[in-house]
């Protein structure tokens, strides 16, 4: 039994050997990969609502309500419909869906198994970096989906203004969901840039001074990667995506001058942790104890030869 105990009690920095290691990665796998089957499973009953949710701004926007011969007789408009292409394309969609409705929707497990995993090894002050860290970035994800999200159906209609008039466009389903994904994705990760430089400037390796000097290339460099980074050339889904990280580039850049004159303030003081002046002042260490001499030695003193010196014994 106490042995068993003993096996029980865990290293309160952590440390564990390597198989230890190793078998609690495969039980965290284990369970994140089941919290992905469960959700996709049940995503996958609804998984003709997901398409809906993603599709149905869009096809409002540029959809078709009219047959071929109305619209040949109003001669005005361009108008899509969307559509699926073969046999088993509506199997393969329905699995991919559902599998991305899984990792996305099971995210707090995954992600809770990744932190359960990593967070014994870190120190208390990096513990507190990272909870500010995810706090942050996952409702910045949210934002930059969410416009994401509001812009597709304004840049579908810009879109379909090139085709020709009167001719119907057919928008294959599997793609569509592809590009919202890539926009989703992109519009996302590019609200992820402040955070980043917050970062690197927590750690210092960039001040907050060169980052305010670097205010005009990052104002062309936003926009042009926003007129990449969309697809469509009108500059309202261009400036959607560059206007809210110009504005979260300067707050980054606002929190990041706070916190080098928080430092250097900090510096000024010195160090929080110095050590008190030692007290050098002699003290009293009273009465001197009497040793007695140890009666394995003569008690007349004699000079004698030991190891070849000359020696008081």
């Amino acid at each position: 039994m106490l042995k068993s105990a003993r096996k029980q009690e865990k290293d309160p920095e952590g440390r564990m050997p390597l198989a230890d290691h190793l078998r609690e990665l495969r039980n965290r796998l284990a369970k994140a990969m089941l919290a992905i089957v469960l959700v996709t499973i049940v995503a996958a009953f609804f998984y003709k609502d997901i398409i809906e949710f993603f599709t149905n701004p869009i096809l409002n926007a540029v959809g078709c309500d009219s047959t071929f011969s109305e619209l040949a007789q109003q001669r005005s408009g361009t108008c899509a419909r969307i559509v699926l292409n073969g046999l088993l394309t509506p199997f393969t969609l329905a699995l991919k869906v559902s599998l991305m409705a899984g990792v996305i929707f099971a995210s707090p497990v995954w992600l809770y198994q990744l932190w359960a995993f990593v967070a014994p090894g870190l120190h208390k002050h990096e513990r507190k970096y990272a909870y500010a860290f995810v706090g942050t970035g996952v409702p910045l994800f949210i934002g930059g989906a969410f416009f994401a999200y509001k812009t597709l159906p304004t840049m579908a209609k810009v879109l379909l203004e090139f085709s020709p008039a009167d001719l119907d466009n057919q928008l294959p389903l599997d793609d569509l969901l592809d590009l919202i994904v890539r926009m989703v994705l992109v519009f996302g990760l590019s609200f992820e840039l402040p955070l980043l430089l917050v970062m690197l400037n927590l750690t210092g390796v960039l001040t907050g001074q060169r980052m305010l000097g670097w205010w005009r290339a990052m104002i062309i460099g936003i926009t042009v990667f926003a007129a990449v980074a969309t697809p469509s050339t009108d500059p309202l889904t261009m400036l959607a995506l560059a206007g809210p990280i110009w504005i979260l580039y300067f707050c980054a850049t606002a929190f990041s001058l706070l916190n080098d004159r928080r430092k250097r303030r900090r510096d000024a003081l010195g160090p929080a942790d110095e050590a008190s002046e030692l007290d050098l002042t002699p003290e009293d260490i009273g009465e001197v104890e009497s040793v007695s001499a140890s009666r394995a030695l003569p008690e007349q003193v004699s000079r004698e030869r030991v190891n070849g010196y000359d020696d008081v014994t």
